[in-house]
């Protein structure tokens, strides 16, 4: 079913809509941003349509609504272990409004937690099922996105798909409770989604990857430009690295949690193993990893490449780094070119 919605409808339906779920979305954070004087676009709690930031992407991705940052696995005193709980306000049912992207992201990140093993994740588990998602369509490609080219300018497991246009909002709803918020808030009226049809960037991802690629001369011009900071895949929708710590009390160390705590493969310190060995300590080496884990060893498993083109990576990148760059030079290098 289609709706046309005024503002102040869409406002109704949000100010409805928050009295019973937790909402997040793209806002503002007026002088946050990581270079002076500049706000910060990124995921957090919805109140209002006024907080919706529909022109811009986010710096960060959606992810860590459902995978946090920090996560108390488990707790430990005298010998007992008691598994973590949730919040009351994390059982609560959440939506997320989310772009065609990062919904593809989500995708991805429920094949690594739910799929990948003989067992899902359970604290994955979890919060994703009380996690719903509204499309925020785009009518246009925002600069450094080439999702065009991954296949993820389009997107399915969402309830509703809503947009501006023109001085309303057009809903569509697909299941409820959008259905009877939109019946409420809003006319009947013909809708469909939007897509993006182009990018200004375009990405050719290669067939395969031959190993003989791995000690290609490719690798070190990130040896020496990457400076091992991990915002690449910290702001990567798809990225799901985390560490283990178990964390000890100081009134009563043999009291403590284990956590698990967003890592990255491109800091250092990653693949340090006992005894001090280093599995990639050059920095090239994991970008190398980095690249081909994206477009190659994801879809050598799960059939779909691992990157969906959000272009975060190359946006906040202080090295200005492109992964897309890198992922032609290689589709050029398969197909017997130079390379650039």
């Amino acid at each position: 079913m289609g709706y046309k919605l005024t503002p102040a409808g869409l406002a109704a339906l949000l100010d409805e809509l928050v009295t019973s779920r937790r909402v997040f979305g793209p806002v503002r954070y007026a002088g946050k941003g990581r270079l002076a004087g500049t706000d910060l676009i990124t995921y957090g709690p919805v109140k209002g349509l006024a907080d919706v930031v529909w022109d811009a992407r986010t710096t960060f991705s959606p992810k860590e609504v459902f995978f946090p940052i920090k996560e108390s696995l488990f707790y430990f005193s005298h010998g007992e272990i008691t598994e973590s709980a949730l919040k009351a306000s994390e059982i609560l049912e959440t939506v997320v409004f989310i772009r065609a992207c990062d919904l593809n992201a989500v995708t991805r990140l429920d094949k690594i937690f739910l799929e990948n093993g003989p067992a899902a994740d359970n604290y994955y588990a979890r919060r994703r099922q009380h996690t719903h998602f509204v499309l925020m369509e785009c009518q246009e490609s925002f600069p450094g996105c080439f999702c065009v080219s991954m296949g993820t300018n389009r997107a399915t497991g969402h309830q509703a798909a809503l947009r501006p246009e023109g001085s309303y909002y057009l809903l569509q709803a697909l299941a409820e409770p959008w259905l009877s918020l939109g019946e409420r808030y809003g006319q009947p009226a013909d809708v469909e989604p939007v897509w993006v049809q182009e990018n200004s960037l375009t990405v050719k991802v290669p067939d395969r990857v031959d190993t003989s690629l791995f000690q290609h001369e490719l690798w070190r011009e990130y040896s020496s430009r990457c400076i091992a900071c991990g915002r690449c895949t910290l702001s990567c929708p798809t990225c799901s690295c985390f560490s283990v710590q178990d964390i000890f009390y100081r009134d009563n160390p043999e009291r403590g949690e284990r956590r698990r705590v967003w890592a990255s493969c491109q800091i250092d310190g990653f693949t340090d193993m006992a005894g001090g060995h280093k599995v990639r300590e050059d920095r090239g080496e994991r970008m190398r990893f980095k690249v081909l884990h994206k477009i190659d060893d994801f879809r050598r498993r799960f059939g779909i490449n691992m990157c969906v083109g959000c272009g975060r990576c190359e946006e906040v990148c202080p090295e200005y780094i492109s992964f897309a760059r890198c992922v032609n030079t290689l589709s050029q290098l398969m197909n017997g070119g130079a390379g650039a």
